[in-house]
Protein backbone atom coordinates (compact mmCIF):
# COMPACT_ATOMS: atom_id res chain seq x y z
CA UNK A 1 0.00 0.00 0.00
CA UNK A 2 1.23 3.65 -0.95
CA UNK A 3 0.49 6.83 0.30
CA UNK A 4 0.81 10.27 -1.81
CA UNK A 5 -0.28 13.68 -1.34
CA UNK A 6 -1.83 15.55 -4.64
CA UNK A 7 -2.40 18.49 -4.88
CA UNK A 8 -5.22 18.31 -7.50
CA UNK A 9 -8.05 16.53 -8.04
CA UNK A 10 -7.03 16.14 -11.64
CA UNK A 11 -3.88 14.40 -10.24
CA UNK A 12 -6.45 11.29 -9.35
CA UNK A 13 -8.19 9.25 -12.00
CA UNK A 14 -11.89 10.52 -11.47
CA UNK A 15 -13.28 6.87 -12.58
CA UNK A 16 -11.43 5.20 -9.52
CA UNK A 17 -12.20 8.53 -7.35
CA UNK A 18 -15.77 7.66 -7.81
CA UNK A 19 -15.90 3.90 -7.32
CA UNK A 20 -14.90 4.59 -3.58
CA UNK A 21 -17.67 3.99 -1.05
CA UNK A 22 -19.08 6.97 -0.17
CA UNK A 23 -19.24 9.13 -3.20
CA UNK A 24 -22.70 9.17 -4.44
CA UNK A 25 -22.95 12.52 -2.05
CA UNK A 26 -22.80 15.09 -5.21
CA UNK A 27 -20.43 16.67 -2.59
CA UNK A 28 -17.67 13.84 -2.53
CA UNK A 29 -17.97 13.54 -6.40
CA UNK A 30 -15.17 13.73 -8.46
CA UNK A 31 -16.73 16.62 -10.59
CA UNK A 32 -17.62 18.32 -7.97
CA UNK A 33 -14.31 19.10 -6.48
CA UNK A 34 -12.60 19.60 -9.86
CA UNK A 35 -15.21 22.04 -10.25
CA UNK A 36 -13.71 24.26 -6.71
CA UNK A 37 -10.04 23.91 -8.19
CA UNK A 38 -11.34 24.65 -12.09
CA UNK A 39 -13.12 27.96 -11.38
CA UNK A 40 -11.04 29.32 -8.51
CA UNK A 41 -13.26 28.89 -5.36
CA UNK A 42 -10.25 27.06 -3.56
CA UNK A 43 -6.74 26.97 -4.22
CA UNK A 44 -3.53 28.94 -2.04
CA UNK A 45 -5.57 32.56 -2.75
CA UNK A 46 -8.71 31.46 -1.10
CA UNK A 47 -6.77 29.76 1.63
CA UNK A 48 -8.24 25.93 1.13
CA UNK A 49 -5.16 24.57 -0.71
CA UNK A 50 -5.98 21.26 -2.24
CA UNK A 51 -3.82 18.46 -0.35
CA UNK A 52 -5.51 14.59 -1.35
CA UNK A 53 -4.69 11.90 0.38
CA UNK A 54 -4.27 9.05 -1.44
CA UNK A 55 -3.48 5.04 -0.33
CA UNK A 56 -2.92 2.59 -3.79
CA UNK A 57 -2.18 -1.26 -4.29
CA UNK A 58 -1.85 -3.25 -6.82
CA UNK A 59 -5.28 -2.89 -8.38
CA UNK A 60 -5.40 0.86 -8.17
CA UNK A 61 -7.00 4.02 -5.47
CA UNK A 62 -7.40 1.96 -2.81
CA UNK A 63 -8.55 4.84 -0.33
CA UNK A 64 -8.70 8.64 -0.22
CA UNK A 65 -9.94 11.37 1.40
CA UNK A 66 -10.58 15.42 0.47
CA UNK A 67 -7.98 17.27 2.43
CA UNK A 68 -7.29 20.60 2.88
CA UNK A 69 -4.50 22.80 3.68
CA UNK A 70 -6.13 25.78 5.54
CA UNK A 71 -4.78 29.08 6.34
CA UNK A 72 -7.98 29.96 8.20
CA UNK A 73 -11.23 28.75 9.33
CA UNK A 74 -13.54 30.40 7.41
CA UNK A 75 -15.93 28.21 5.03
CA UNK A 76 -15.79 25.45 7.38
CA UNK A 77 -18.90 25.83 9.81
CA UNK A 78 -16.83 23.96 12.77
CA UNK A 79 -15.96 27.20 14.44
CA UNK A 80 -12.45 26.78 16.05
CA UNK A 81 -11.30 30.59 16.61
CA UNK A 82 -11.22 30.24 20.21
CA UNK A 83 -8.68 27.38 19.24
CA UNK A 84 -6.69 29.89 17.06
CA UNK A 85 -6.75 33.24 19.19
CA UNK A 86 -5.53 30.52 22.14
CA UNK A 87 -2.09 29.64 20.07
CA UNK A 88 -1.94 33.48 18.99
CA UNK A 89 -1.98 34.29 22.72
CA UNK A 90 1.36 32.20 23.45
CA UNK A 91 3.46 32.73 20.49
CA UNK A 92 2.49 29.95 18.53
CA UNK A 93 0.76 29.62 15.14
CA UNK A 94 -2.65 27.91 14.65
CA UNK A 95 -2.56 28.21 10.96
CA UNK A 96 -1.90 26.15 8.40
CA UNK A 97 -3.58 23.65 9.42
CA UNK A 98 -5.66 20.23 7.79
CA UNK A 99 -9.05 19.85 7.09
CA UNK A 100 -10.67 17.33 6.14
CA UNK A 101 -13.93 18.29 4.67
CA UNK A 102 -15.77 19.37 1.63
CA UNK A 103 -15.31 22.75 1.34
CA UNK A 104 -18.22 24.98 2.02
CA UNK A 105 -20.65 22.64 2.60
CA UNK A 106 -22.00 21.63 5.74
CA UNK A 107 -23.01 18.16 5.29
CA UNK A 108 -22.97 14.97 7.24
CA UNK A 109 -21.02 12.60 5.10
CA UNK A 110 -18.21 9.79 4.67
CA UNK A 111 -14.61 11.55 4.76
CA UNK A 112 -12.52 8.42 4.64
CA UNK A 113 -13.09 6.91 1.27
CA UNK A 114 -12.38 3.17 0.80
CA UNK A 115 -13.05 0.73 -2.46
CA UNK A 116 -15.44 -1.56 -2.14
CA UNK A 117 -14.93 -4.82 -1.37
CA UNK A 118 -11.71 -3.72 1.14
CA UNK A 119 -11.47 -3.76 5.44
CA UNK A 120 -13.61 -0.56 5.65
CA UNK A 121 -11.60 0.23 9.28
CA UNK A 122 -8.70 -0.89 8.88
CA UNK A 123 -8.02 1.31 5.68
CA UNK A 124 -9.80 4.50 7.22
CA UNK A 125 -7.49 3.83 10.45
CA UNK A 126 -4.40 4.08 7.75
CA UNK A 127 -5.92 7.49 6.29
CA UNK A 128 -5.96 8.66 9.40
CA UNK A 129 -1.94 8.05 10.43
CA UNK A 130 -1.01 9.07 6.77
CA UNK A 131 -2.98 12.48 7.70
CA UNK A 132 -1.55 12.69 11.07
CA UNK A 133 2.00 12.18 9.65
CA UNK A 134 1.56 15.24 7.12
CA UNK A 135 0.35 17.15 9.56
CA UNK A 136 3.34 16.57 12.38
CA UNK A 137 5.97 16.49 9.00
CA UNK A 138 5.14 19.86 8.19
CA UNK A 139 4.46 20.86 11.62
CA UNK A 140 1.14 22.00 11.20
CA UNK A 141 -0.82 22.18 14.23
CA UNK A 142 -4.10 20.24 13.65
CA UNK A 143 -6.22 18.10 11.30
CA UNK A 144 -10.13 18.35 11.26
CA UNK A 145 -12.34 16.04 9.87
CA UNK A 146 -15.55 17.79 10.16
CA UNK A 147 -19.04 16.50 9.48
CA UNK A 148 -18.06 12.79 9.43
CA UNK A 149 -20.68 10.07 9.60
CA UNK A 150 -21.13 7.63 11.96
CA UNK A 151 -18.32 4.76 10.37
CA UNK A 152 -15.55 7.63 10.64
CA UNK A 153 -16.68 9.10 13.89
CA UNK A 154 -15.83 5.45 15.05
CA UNK A 155 -12.61 5.45 12.95
CA UNK A 156 -11.42 8.88 14.61
CA UNK A 157 -12.57 7.90 17.99
CA UNK A 158 -10.55 4.71 18.29
CA UNK A 159 -7.25 6.30 16.46
CA UNK A 160 -7.53 8.94 19.55
CA UNK A 161 -9.03 12.04 18.09
CA UNK A 162 -10.83 14.49 19.47
CA UNK A 163 -14.61 14.78 19.23
CA UNK A 164 -17.05 17.36 18.76
CA UNK A 165 -20.68 17.95 18.44
CA UNK A 166 -22.88 20.77 17.18
CA UNK A 167 -26.17 20.56 16.22
CA UNK A 168 -28.45 21.64 13.20
CA UNK A 169 -31.87 20.97 12.17
CA UNK A 170 -33.02 18.06 9.72
CA UNK A 171 -36.37 16.40 8.51
CA UNK A 172 -37.08 12.75 7.51
CA UNK A 173 -39.33 11.38 5.80
CA UNK A 174 -41.39 8.29 7.31
CA UNK A 175 -43.15 7.19 4.42
CA UNK A 176 -45.60 10.32 3.91
CA UNK A 177 -48.01 10.21 1.03
CA UNK A 178 -48.29 14.08 0.46
CA UNK A 179 -47.21 17.54 1.83
CA UNK A 180 -50.42 17.52 3.64
CA UNK A 181 -50.29 14.12 5.16
CA UNK A 182 -46.77 15.46 6.66
CA UNK A 183 -48.88 18.27 7.90
CA UNK A 184 -51.59 15.69 9.86
CA UNK A 185 -48.84 14.84 11.87
CA UNK A 186 -48.69 18.13 13.69
CA UNK A 187 -50.37 19.53 16.37
CA UNK A 188 -53.72 21.24 14.82
CA UNK A 189 -52.34 24.81 15.99
CA UNK A 190 -48.34 24.27 14.20
CA UNK A 191 -50.47 22.67 11.33
CA UNK A 192 -53.01 26.16 10.60
CA UNK A 193 -50.08 27.98 10.63
CA UNK A 194 -47.69 25.76 8.20
CA UNK A 195 -50.74 26.01 5.79
CA UNK A 196 -50.92 29.31 6.46
CA UNK A 197 -47.43 30.34 5.58
CA UNK A 198 -48.28 28.42 2.57
CA UNK A 199 -51.53 30.14 1.63
CA UNK A 200 -49.93 33.15 1.56
CA UNK A 201 -47.61 32.81 -0.90
CA UNK A 202 -50.13 31.43 -3.24
CA UNK A 203 -52.60 33.94 -2.51
CA UNK A 204 -49.81 36.36 -3.67
CA UNK A 205 -49.94 34.43 -7.42
CA UNK A 206 -46.55 32.87 -6.89
CA UNK A 207 -45.73 29.68 -8.37
CA UNK A 208 -42.75 27.54 -8.83
CA UNK A 209 -40.78 26.28 -11.35
CA UNK A 210 -38.20 22.99 -10.21
CA UNK A 211 -35.10 23.05 -12.64
CA UNK A 212 -32.31 20.48 -12.40
CA UNK A 213 -28.78 21.59 -13.18
CA UNK A 214 -28.92 20.49 -17.36
CA UNK A 215 -32.42 22.09 -17.43
CA UNK A 216 -30.94 25.38 -16.58
CA UNK A 217 -29.78 27.78 -19.76
CA UNK A 218 -27.15 30.64 -19.01
CA UNK A 219 -29.78 33.21 -18.66
CA UNK A 220 -31.48 31.31 -15.74
CA UNK A 221 -28.70 30.88 -14.61
CA UNK A 222 -27.85 34.48 -14.44
CA UNK A 223 -30.66 35.48 -12.44
CA UNK A 224 -30.46 32.42 -10.20
CA UNK A 225 -27.13 33.10 -9.54
CA UNK A 226 -27.62 36.73 -8.98
CA UNK A 227 -30.08 36.11 -6.21
CA UNK A 228 -27.78 33.99 -4.73
CA UNK A 229 -24.99 36.42 -4.79
CA UNK A 230 -26.95 39.47 -3.28
CA UNK A 231 -27.77 36.90 -0.12
CA UNK A 232 -23.86 37.30 0.07
CA UNK A 233 -23.50 41.05 -0.62
CA UNK A 234 -25.76 41.87 2.47
CA UNK A 235 -23.91 40.34 4.76
CA UNK A 236 -20.52 41.76 3.63
CA UNK A 237 -18.89 39.46 1.18
CA UNK A 238 -19.13 37.77 -1.97
CA UNK A 239 -20.11 34.07 -2.25
CA UNK A 240 -17.73 31.62 -1.81
CA UNK A 241 -18.79 29.74 -4.99
CA UNK A 242 -18.62 31.44 -8.11
CA UNK A 243 -20.86 31.68 -11.06
CA UNK A 244 -18.57 29.81 -13.44
CA UNK A 245 -19.17 26.98 -10.67
CA UNK A 246 -22.55 26.63 -11.43
CA UNK A 247 -21.75 26.32 -15.33
CA UNK A 248 -19.50 23.51 -14.58
CA UNK A 249 -21.51 22.14 -12.50
CA UNK A 250 -24.45 21.89 -14.53
CA UNK A 251 -22.23 20.47 -17.22
CA UNK A 252 -20.48 17.61 -15.02
CA UNK A 253 -23.88 16.67 -12.48
CA UNK A 254 -26.82 17.99 -14.24
CA UNK A 255 -29.23 15.77 -11.85
CA UNK A 256 -27.04 16.74 -8.77
CA UNK A 257 -28.22 20.30 -8.93
CA UNK A 258 -32.08 21.52 -8.22
CA UNK A 259 -32.95 24.80 -8.07
CA UNK A 260 -36.81 26.09 -7.07
CA UNK A 261 -37.30 28.89 -9.01
CA UNK A 262 -40.05 31.47 -7.48
CA UNK A 263 -41.68 33.31 -9.97
CA UNK A 264 -44.34 36.17 -10.13
CA UNK A 265 -46.35 37.84 -12.96
CA UNK A 266 -44.27 35.57 -15.44
CA UNK A 267 -40.83 36.76 -13.68
CA UNK A 268 -38.19 35.03 -11.35
CA UNK A 269 -38.21 37.08 -8.05
CA UNK A 270 -36.68 34.44 -5.73
CA UNK A 271 -34.81 31.09 -5.82
CA UNK A 272 -33.55 28.00 -3.42
CA UNK A 273 -30.58 26.53 -4.46
CA UNK A 274 -30.30 22.45 -3.65
CA UNK A 275 -27.89 19.25 -4.32
CA UNK A 276 -28.91 16.01 -4.18
CA UNK A 277 -27.88 12.04 -3.92
CA UNK A 278 -30.29 9.37 -4.17
CA UNK A 279 -31.82 9.44 -0.46
CA UNK A 280 -30.81 13.44 0.62
CA UNK A 281 -31.72 16.81 -0.31
CA UNK A 282 -29.06 19.15 0.63
CA UNK A 283 -30.30 22.89 1.06
CA UNK A 284 -27.37 25.34 0.23
CA UNK A 285 -28.42 28.92 -0.56
CA UNK A 286 -31.47 31.27 -1.60
CA UNK A 287 -32.13 34.35 -2.69
CA UNK A 288 -34.91 37.17 -3.54
CA UNK A 289 -35.91 40.37 -5.11
CA UNK A 290 -39.30 40.13 -3.06
CA UNK A 291 -40.14 41.42 0.19
CA UNK A 292 -43.11 38.72 0.78
CA UNK A 293 -44.44 37.18 3.71
CA UNK A 294 -43.39 33.31 4.17
CA UNK A 295 -41.64 33.23 1.10
CA UNK A 296 -37.87 32.25 2.42
CA UNK A 297 -39.81 29.57 4.64
CA UNK A 298 -42.07 28.28 1.55
CA UNK A 299 -39.19 28.57 -0.74
CA UNK A 300 -36.19 26.79 1.45
CA UNK A 301 -38.28 24.03 3.66
CA UNK A 302 -42.19 23.92 2.55
CA UNK A 303 -40.51 23.46 -1.14
CA UNK A 304 -37.76 21.06 -0.13
CA UNK A 305 -39.95 19.04 1.91
CA UNK A 306 -42.85 18.70 -1.23
CA UNK A 307 -39.80 17.88 -3.58
CA UNK A 308 -38.28 14.84 -0.99
CA UNK A 309 -42.23 13.39 -0.28
CA UNK A 310 -42.75 13.88 -4.05
CA UNK A 311 -38.70 11.56 -4.77
CA UNK A 312 -38.94 9.59 -2.20
CA UNK A 313 -36.21 11.06 -0.43
CA UNK A 314 -35.46 9.99 2.90
CA UNK A 315 -33.91 12.97 4.52
CA UNK A 316 -33.44 16.69 3.73
CA UNK A 317 -30.41 18.85 5.10
CA UNK A 318 -31.16 22.59 4.76
CA UNK A 319 -27.95 23.71 6.30
CA UNK A 320 -26.40 25.28 9.71
CA UNK A 321 -28.56 27.12 12.27
CA UNK A 322 -32.02 27.63 12.39
CA UNK A 323 -34.36 27.29 14.88
CA UNK A 324 -36.97 28.74 12.95
CA UNK A 325 -37.01 25.38 10.90
CA UNK A 326 -38.13 23.77 13.74
CA UNK A 327 -41.75 24.99 13.52
CA UNK A 328 -41.68 23.53 10.00
CA UNK A 329 -41.00 19.77 10.58
CA UNK A 330 -37.70 19.80 11.09
CA UNK A 331 -36.11 18.02 14.14
CA UNK A 332 -32.09 18.76 15.90
CA UNK A 333 -29.90 15.90 14.82
CA UNK A 334 -26.62 15.92 16.30
CA UNK A 335 -23.67 16.52 13.81
CA UNK A 336 -20.06 14.94 14.33
CA UNK A 337 -16.28 16.57 13.67
CA UNK A 338 -13.04 15.29 14.87
CA UNK A 339 -9.76 16.74 15.66
CA UNK A 340 -6.10 15.69 15.85
CA UNK A 341 -4.10 18.54 18.13
CA UNK A 342 -0.16 18.13 17.48
CA UNK A 343 0.86 19.68 20.97
CA UNK A 344 -0.39 18.01 23.89
CA UNK A 345 -0.67 21.01 26.10
CA UNK A 346 -3.03 22.27 23.59
CA UNK A 347 -4.79 19.00 23.03
CA UNK A 348 -5.31 18.84 26.92
CA UNK A 349 -7.07 21.93 27.19
CA UNK A 350 -9.07 21.19 24.10
CA UNK A 351 -10.14 18.08 25.34
CA UNK A 352 -11.53 19.76 28.61
CA UNK A 353 -13.27 22.13 27.16
CA UNK A 354 -15.14 19.66 24.47
CA UNK A 355 -16.16 17.42 27.65
CA UNK A 356 -17.67 20.82 29.04
CA UNK A 357 -19.09 21.68 25.73
CA UNK A 358 -20.36 18.31 25.15
CA UNK A 359 -23.12 17.97 27.20
CA UNK A 360 -24.44 21.44 26.71
CA UNK A 361 -25.34 20.95 23.33
CA UNK A 362 -26.84 17.56 24.27
CA UNK A 363 -29.04 20.02 26.74
CA UNK A 364 -29.42 22.65 24.06
CA UNK A 365 -30.66 19.36 21.24
CA UNK A 366 -33.58 18.14 23.96
CA UNK A 367 -34.32 21.46 24.80
CA UNK A 368 -35.71 21.90 21.14
CA UNK A 369 -36.91 18.59 20.56
CA UNK A 370 -39.75 20.11 22.98
CA UNK A 371 -40.96 22.62 20.71
CA UNK A 372 -40.81 20.48 17.36
CA UNK A 373 -44.55 20.48 15.78
CA UNK A 374 -45.50 16.91 16.23
CA UNK A 375 -48.61 15.38 17.90
CA UNK A 376 -46.12 12.16 19.12
CA UNK A 377 -42.64 13.29 18.99
CA UNK A 378 -40.41 10.69 18.08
Amino acid sequence: MRSAVHKSIDDVDARQWNALSGTDSPFLRHEFLAALEHTHCVGKRKGWIPTYITLTDAKGLAAAAPVFAKTHSRGEFVFDWGWADAYHRVGLDYYPKLSVAVPFTPATGSRLLVRPGLDARKMSAELLSVIESVAAENSLSSAHALFVNEADRGVCEAAGWLLRRDCQFHWSNRGYASFDAFLETFTAEKRKKAKRERRRVAEAGITYDTRLGGDMDSRLLDRVYAFHRDTFLRHGHEPYLTRDFFTEICRTLPKALMVKVANHAGHAIACAIFFQSTDTLYGRYWGSAADQHSLHFETCYHQGVDYCIEHGLKRFEPGTQGEHKVARGFEPTLTWSAHFITDRRFRAAIEEYLEREGPSVDAYAEEIREHTPFRNPA
